[in-house]
């Protein structure tokens, strides 16, 4: 059976579910991610990651959008704009939702997403480090 993540808003209106372990969370310092303080975890809509709940969008130019909690506030996802060539939507879930102890061990990634739109080394640390 395979692994299987849960998260959801402070209200519970939202949630979501992650099939399998992220190999990685994204910490990105980007003009949005920074100020939503997120961790994102990515796969792909109705295939890796399903949505539950009624959500409001904040559209970021022409790539993504940004869907919170329109009770609560909590930023849940992102979702691409676009399809792939494959007809497959990128989405990512905020790994903040989740219980704590489900996501402690999955490693940070750093993605510049400000300056040089580059993913960044590794240096050790794990969703536990970023709690406090």
């Amino acid at each position: 059976m395979k692994h299987l993540l849960e998260g959801s808003c402070l209200c519970g209106a939202v949630h979501w579910t992650f099939a399998g372990e992220p190999d990685g969370a994204t910490a990105c310092n980007c003009t949005a991610c920074r100020r939503y303080g997120v961790l994102w975890a990515y796969d792909y809509e109705n295939e890796g990651v399903h949505i539950r709940g009624e959500t409001q969008a904040y559209v970021r130019g022409k790539a993504l959008e940004f869907h919170f909690c329109p009770s609560c506030g909590c930023m849940a996802f992102w979702r691409g704009l676009q399809l792939d060539e494959e007809g497959r939507r990128r989405i990512a879930v905020n790994l903040r939702l989740a219980e704590p102890g489900a996501v402690a061990l999955i490693p940070i990634d750093h993605f510049d997403g400000l300056d040089t739109f580059d993913d960044l080394p590794r240096d050790g640390k794990c969703v536990v480090d970023y709690w406090f």
